[in-house]
């Protein structure tokens, strides 16, 4: 049962939720989960962590579709690399539930930090205009999409982190082609992850609706944010590495506090 606080707190950390994936096509799930956990108040990180895979899953959707009428998705290179990764994603599901939910959101922490670093080194690279896939790199596209969607099951994201840089990566696509493309996948990695916790009742299915209503609105100005950012040179990167970094620390910080509690 959901308290009115908590009704409060979750529409508030879906418009934040909403507003990330907007603005950078992930961090939705990095700030879903601990979001869930340490303000909203949900007990159980894998309960978290399934609740919030079907609402960033649903918020991607939804600023997807305004990053498309924005002509800046790039469909032939987005689509290939989510169906690969769906069933990395399922596999990384069933393992990450076998796992102590306290030891994941710390490894879910590591791997955010080394993501941040990667961005900041490659935020001044400006990237490849009008990329399609072609054989040269469909591999990588593949084999990058398995990679990624593999992580976000384990971890139980949206893995938007993970995707923008690696759409960068086999593509050489610009940063802002890569946050609208990255939602294709966000969303369907979301899904076959949130399939897999609602087949072990690892959902709450109200806290996710409230996360998805306030997403919304959050994800409208963080679309708008996002076009606004992508003209200067390296700073929508900047201001993805910084939400990645600050988070990251914050979990490290509250898992070492419960260790030596």
């Amino acid at each position: 049962m959901i308290s009115d606080m908590q009704g409060v707190l979750g529409l508030a950390s879906g418009a934040l939720v909403g507003f990330s994936l907007g603005l950078v096509g992930g961090g939705g799930s990095i700030l879903a989960v601990p979001l869930m956990v340490y303000v909203v108040g949900v007990p159980d990180a894998h309960v978290a962590i399934g609740t919030s895979a079907i609402a960033v899953a649903a918020n991607a959707a939804v600023n997807l579709s305004n990053h498309a009428r924005g002509g800046t998705v790039v469909w032939s290179c987005a689509l290939p690399f989510a169906a690969a990764g769906i069933a990395g994603a399922f596999a990384g599901s069933v393992l990450g539930k076998m796992m102590d939910g306290q030891r994941l959101l710390a490894l879910f922490a590591l791997l955010m930090l080394v993501i941040a670093v990667l961005m900041l080194k490659t935020r001044s690279r400006i990237g490849l205009p009008d990329v399609q896939i072609t054989m040269a790199n469909t591999p990588a596209i593949v084999g990058l999409g398995l990679a990624t969607g593999t992580l976000a099951g384990f971890f139980g994201i949206g893995g938007g982190f993970l995707i923008v840089p690696a759409l960068m990566l086999a593509t050489g696509m610009p940063i802002m082609n890569a946050v609208s493309s990255s939602l294709v996948a966000v969303t369907a990695f979301g899904l076959t992850t949130a399939a897999s916790y609602a087949w072990s009742g690892l959902i709450a299915w109200g806290l996710a609706g409230l996360f998805v209503a306030g997403g919304i609105a959050g994800g409208l100005v963080g679309t708008r944010s996002a076009r606004l950012l992508s003209a200067r040179r390296g700073a929508l990167n900047i201001v993805f590495a910084a939400v990645i970094i600050a988070v990251a620390l914050y979990m490290l910080a509250r898992n070492l506090s419960l260790s030596w509690a």
